[in-house]
């Protein structure tokens, strides 16, 4: 899947019971004032307030180039887009999360 910029932010998990990981990885993109475009990515354990961080770039090329080396970097690592999985019921650490 090509990567691709939108409105509403594009998420990443990656979730592995038998090592008690579950973490997210969320990027979404928003104009500036200044007719730049900003990548804003949004990562952590679910259930925790992660951390953000902004990248600012001059024209929507650079952040779409920023976007696809984020997503083949996510998915090297074994993330998968949240719509390419079954929103379940997991199991995690004798806790269920809602996905």
């Amino acid at each position: 899947m090509a990567p691709r910029i939108a409105d509403h932010p594009f998420q990443h998990r990656r979730i592995d019971a038998r090592l008690q990981y579950a973490a997210v990885d969320a990027v979404s993109t928003q104009p500036t004032l200044f007719r730049e475009m900003s990548l804003i990515r949004h990562w952590g354990w679910i259930g925790t307030n992660g951390k953000t961080m902004v990248q600012t770039f001059d024209g929507s090329a650079g952040a779409i180039d920023a976007f696809g080396r984020l997503d083949s970097t996510n998915r090297r690592r074994g993330y998968a887009a949240v719509d390419e999985k079954r929103h379940s019921l997991e199991i995690f650490r004798g806790f269920r999360l809602c996905l």
